[in-house]
């Protein structure tokens, strides 16, 4: 797990010794490497009433554990997640002091075992009692990590030890009015179709993809799997209410960037090929190897008289390994040579494209493609890292600044080219490039939410900061032109194609780049209104968006939800 030196960065998780040496040690290695952050909080849930716990956040789930740390449960997969929402009130069983600085945080989800099971469950686990805590010895034992859902979890409020009591926000007697107990007020469960891929309404649509039926038909098997799966009524809803009594807590923050990467990466890995790309090697490789491989990888990266063809190559292997192993991604931004290179790189070739043409302009196309993907990769799943936010904050943003400049191109550019190469390929090569650069100004802007969030609007890297360092580019218009145009042409096709998982994941981060120039930029805002304003009210809706998307895309309801947005905005602005 990630940790900071530096206190000036508060995205990065606080230490806390006590729990972080019994999760490295009562825990695989592969999880602990991948746990983002940990935090204290009053739980509340179905069966957990106003319980001091420590929430564990890793890419992939929410864990709970007692206070003090005994065993480790998982307590909503991200998968299961419908949303996160932080709720505006007042807890009252929290004391004056604590209820002005809380948190609340209310997650959605979607049980994964029945409730009657879970109560059984229950029942059982109150007869048997808690598992009894592993010898601190035996740093190889592992605490039990229970994989059920909160309607299982124990209700038992463990005892604290008294020395500890006095950290804990002071808890009144009474029933909260803003969250009572589920079982006394009856909270809505609302009911939601499964996930299951195999319904033969599934694979009819499968066949409407591959071209053997209408378009018409295509749309009309999916509007009919939607409304057969909503009136299903298999699953239902339950609540998870995490209460943070801290002001400068970033659990919210870091429950929405772990869900927005989980969606993300379980969307794309739906792709066979991105499947075998992301594949791990079946010996997994220590941390110390990567280590090595990494050095060795950046020294010849480094070296001089590096010919285009042996940096291509040699990008490729780096992008690949970034791909299947987190570990390297952390390597990658504790050695800033590596990233300076490739911004300098970046640079380079986009402005040697425009200045040469021919071969020379698509070889530089080519390799401004790779240089983009792979530091689009670096940033996913990297927020904890200490040293990506002390390189990227340095100097206020100088790197960001220059990132940001060097990422633009002119979208147009393949049509003022002169060379052997045919203004067909030179085009397709361009919209790979300008594809490439939407996924990296997205993660750059989710830098930019996560630091205005932290730092609590006195952040200098913010969104709106962002839109202003581009103001200046005399690309600017023409690239955001550019994906407003890319959006209103997949929404508005005709053919009723449903999106492969990459470009689903293309559409949700074009979608976000966009509502950002709405909501951050009156410039682009009043740019996008002006000239899109009328074919987006016909064409780019929620239900165009729902017929481009299969329903079993985790990535399907939030990019639903954004065209939502853009089109509030841009109707009402």
């Amino acid at each position: 797990m990630a940790r900071s030196g530096s206190e000036f960065l508060p995205l990065l998780p606080r230490r806390n010794a006590r729990l972080d040496s019994f999760l490295k040690r009562n825990t695989e290695r592969a999880l602990y490497e991948r746990i983002r952050t940990y935090e204290p909080c009053v739980v509340v849930s179905d069966v957990i009433n106003k319980v001091y716990m420590y929430a564990v956040l890793s890419d992939e789930r929410v864990y709970l554990t007692e206070y003090p740390p005994r065993a480790l449960t998982a307590a909503v997969s991200f998968g299961r997640v419908r949303d996160i929402e932080l709720v505006n009130d007042l807890p009252d069983f929290l004391s004056t002091k604590d209820r002005e600085r809380c948190q609340h945080i209310r997650i959605t989800y979607v049980p994964e075992n029945p409730a009657d099971k879970g109560r059984d469950w229950l029942q059982r686990e109150k007869k048997a009692g808690l598992p009894p805590v592993a010898p601190p010895s035996r740093r190889a034992s592992h605490c039990p990590i229970k994989a059920h859902d909160l309607k299982g979890y124990p209700a038992d409020s463990w005892r604290r030890e008294e020395e500890e009591e006095q950290l804990q926000p002071a808890l009144k007697t009474g029933r909260s009015a803003s969250c009572p107990d589920p079982e006394t007020l009856g909270l809505r469960r609302l009911r939601h179709p499964p996930d299951s891929p195999s319904s033969p309404s599934e694979g009819s649509l499968e066949t409407a993809e591959s071209g053997q039926v209408s378009g018409r038909i295509g749309s009309m098997l999916t509007r009919l799997l939607r409304r057969e799966r909503a009136n299903a009524g298999e699953e239902r809803e339950a609540e998870l209410h995490l209460y943070a009594v801290s002001q400068t807590s970033t659990l919210y923050l870091h429950l929405q960037s772990s869900w927005s990467s989980f969606v993300t990466r379980s969307t794309l890995l739906l792709d066979p090929r991105h499947r075998r790309r992301c594949a791990a090697s079946p010996d997994a490789i220590s941390a110390e190897r990567t280590a090595h491989l990494f050095s060795q990888l950046s020294s010849e990266l480094l070296q001089d008289g590096l010919g285009v063809e042996n940096l291509y190559l040699l990008l490729q292997e780096l992008r690949t390994a970034a791909h299947r192993s987190v570990t390297l991604r952390r390597l990658f931004w504790r050695s800033s040579e590596v990233f300076l290179f490739l911004v300098q790189t970046l640079e380079e070739c986009l402005h040697g494209c425009r200045r040469l043409g021919g071969g020379s302009a698509a070889d530089q196309l080519l390799l401004s493609s790779l240089i983009v993907q792979t530091l689009a990769v670096m940033f996913r799943e990297t927020e904890v890292e200490a040293a990506r936010s002390s390189l990227l904050l340095a100097k206020r943003g100088a790197l960001i600044s220059r990132l940001l400049l060097a990422v633009l191109c002119d979208p147009d550019g393949a049509k003022h080219s002169r060379g052997s190469v045919p203004d067909s390929e030179l085009q397709a090569l361009l919209s790979e490039y300008l594809d490439a650069a939407c996924s990296l100004l997205f993660e750059l802007l989710l830098l930019g939410y996560e630091s205005s969030r932290c730092f609590h609007g006195n952040s200098f890297v913010s969104v709106s900061w962002m839109l202003k360092v581009l103001q200046p580019h005399p690309h600017l218009l023409p690239f955001i032109r550019h994906q407003a145009q890319q959006l209103l042409q997949v929404l508005s096709d005709q053919n009723r194609s449903i999106l492969s998982p990459g470009q689903a994941v293309l559409l949700f981060q074009r979608c976000r780049l966009l509502l950002a120039c709405l909501q951050y930029s009156n410039q682009l805002g009043q740019h996008l209104q002006s000239h899109f304003r009328e074919e987006f009210r016909y064409a780019v809706t929620p239900s165009s968006a729902e017929e481009k998307l299969q329903p079993h895309y985790p990535i399907c309801r939030p990019t639903v939800r954004l065209v939502q947005c853009i089109v509030t905005l841009l109707q009402h602005r």
